[in-house]
């Protein structure tokens, strides 16, 4: 499974960026995180806006989530 946050690097995006790593954690799956700053990323997946958590390649979620069992719930139904 492969699971990435993208964004421009802002306060906003990391923070979506360790939420999802303590989700991953807490569900005790054996996958790492990436972070992705590069904006053309997420133009390439047809996206204007960010953060993106993208599971797979495929977009999962598009703007902040401060709530980690909603990122769990995602990260649960697209595995």
């Amino acid at each position: 499974m492969k699971i990435e946050v993208l964004g421009s690097g802002c306060k906003t995006c990391k923070k979506l960026f360790e939420i999802t790593q303590k989700a991953v954690s807490e569900l005790g799956l054996n996958t790492e995180v990436e972070y992705i700053t590069d904006v053309q990323k997420i133009v390439a997946m047809g996206l204007m806006q960010s953060p993106v958590l993208a599971i797979n390649d495929k977009p999962v979620m598009v703007g902040f989530s401060p709530d980690i069992e909603k990122i769990k719930k995602i990260i649960k139904e697209n595995t």
